[in-house]
């Protein structure tokens, strides 16, 4: 059973008079616990498309099906219980509330959108703060740390829910190289323990590099798919 699947899928938009084609006739599948990649020039539709299998908008047409719904067919509210539920973001600027410590940010995704005891909401922040190396600054508040660290508590923050997808958009595109490394071999980990799919948008070569399966749009079409032998769910030494 795939995770995602897109059949014939298109996305317009009305820009004043003008109608911008975003996306066109796009077919694809995901699996399960997958590390895929969608690349591409800028204007080719990758943060578009990264926004439809985010349940964040609709499709003018065709059919996508994520975790076994039709992202055209949900409410606004369903929309919103759906992606609290199913799915992690992960956003290149991180996106961490200025005002809350590294441990409240991990936990905010739960007081959003699950009914969970305190208890078991502080063990699964203390979890990921291990999981993400950050146990000794849970207290600080994001501008007390690194742009690497911010982006390893976006990632804790992201899984906290136990979604079966998350969705980064340029998620290294503030990091230097080794930073960078370090983030993606945690995902990588992530995605091994938890069995949890990643799909990016990204220029990054390193990202590209690091995916099993790799998509590249141009002008919102799907023009190559490469799958580079890694498999899901294997060993990454």
């Amino acid at each position: 059973m795939n995770l995602v699947t897109a059949k014939d899928l298109g996305k317009e938009y009305q820009s004043g008079e003008v109608r911008v084609q975003a996306l066109s006739d796009l077919d694809f599948e995901i699996a399960p616990a997958s590390f895929v990649s969608f690349v591409g020039p800028s204007g080719s539709g990758k943060t578009t498309l990264l926004n439809l299998i985010g349940c964040l908008d609709k499709p003018s047409r065709g059919t996508l099906t994520v975790a076994g719904k039709e992202v055209g067919q949900l409410e606004r509210r369903a929309g919103a219980r759906f992606r609290g539920r199913h799915i992690g973001f992960i956003f290149q600027d991180f996106n961490l509330l200025p005002v809350l410590t590294v441990a409240e940010n991990i936990e905010y995704p739960l007081q959003l959108v699950l009914d969970l005891p305190a208890a078991e909401r502080r063990r699964r922040v203390q979890t990921l703060l291990a999981a993400v190396e950050m146990e000794d600054q849970a207290d600080k508040y994001p501008d007390q740390i690194s742009g690497g660290q911010k982006q390893r508590v976006a990632v804790a923050r992201a899984l906290v829910s136990r979604p079966q997808l998350v969705l980064a958009d340029e998620p290294t595109a503030n990091l230097d190289h080794r930073t960078a490394m370090r983030v993606i071999e945690l995902m990588r980990r992530m995605r091994d323990e938890f069995g949890t799919t990643f799909i990016f948008s990204t220029h990054d070569p390193k990202i590209v590099g690091a995916a099993e399966i790799i998509h590249h749009l141009e002008d919102g079409r799907l023009v190559k798919s490469e799958i580079t032998g890694e498999k899901p769910g294997g060993h990454h030494g």
